[in-house]
């Protein structure tokens, strides 16, 4: 058994899917979405945790949706609607009387500040919300290894990746209605058991550093913190036994 400690998680790394805030839609967003996510966001500031969000672009654009254009052009397209993302979801918390700031991982100076992991950690240990936003940066990496990455730069206790399937499953439960719930796994078994949790440079990064994950259902209202404080929302992912 892996033990759960969530005693010991204090600062957070969020990783929010771009498709989740489009809602049924399918593109751009959904303001029930939205506020629903920002409420989420504001009942686990309300318990004292520091919290860096990671946002994917995938309801504006995606890198890879772009056939005939060349992979570097279109990975920088899907970084830019990252920054999007981060602004609107910003916005949203500010309405909500919370502080933020943006972060891009390249500059674009009139709508985010350019990442570096000092001044981030600063406003975290401030209490700022803070987004880190432009993926890591550079084409080719996605924005689960930017989460995992900047939970290594920042020293974050927690990765919590939000999905719209309640954890990780023994294959896709939407395909296969034999699939099993996966409580707790080490980083290990998910590599002998080939269970695809996001992409291996972000996983390798994990592992290597021992970072802590948790998947969880982001689509249902108040699983957000109940995933951080209690080991059977969601699946737990750790090296530790």
């Amino acid at each position: 058994m892996i033990e759960y400690q969530p005693e010991k998680f204090h600062r957070l790394i969020l990783k929010i899917s771009g498709e989740f805030l489009a809602g049924e839609r399918g593109y751009g967003f959904d303001p029930n979405i939205i506020d629903q996510l920002t409420d989420d966001i504001k009942e686990l500031k309300k318990l004292g945790y520091t919290i860096g969000i990671i946002v994917g672009g995938g309801n504006i654009c995606r890198g890879k949706d772009f056939i005939g254009i060349d992979r570097v052009a279109a990975d920088n397209v899907g970084m830019l609607a990252t920054v999007q993302n981060a602004i609107v979801i910003s916005e949203e918390l500010k309405k909500k009387n919370y502080q933020t700031e943006i972060y891009s991982a390249f500059p674009i100076d009139k709508v985010a500040k350019y990442y570096n992991y000092a001044d981030a950690d600063k406003a975290l240990k401030q209490g700022v919300i803070c987004f880190l936003s432009g993926g890591t940066g550079n084409p080719f990496f996605t924005t689960d290894t930017a989460a995992i990455l900047r939970a290594i730069e920042l020293k974050c206790d927690l990765v919590l990746k939000g999905t719209k399937v309640d954890g990780i499953y023994t294959s896709d439960p939407k395909i296969d209605k034999d699939a099993e719930f996966i409580s707790e796994i080490t980083y290990s078994e998910v590599l002998i058991r080939h269970l695809n949790i996001m992409d291996m440079t972000a996983f390798s990064l994990a592992r290597d550093n021992n970072i802590p994950l948790k998947v969880f259902n982001i689509t249902k209202k108040g699983n957000m913190v109940d995933a951080v404080l209690s080991k059977s929302t969601g699946t737990y992912v750790s090296e530790h036994l």
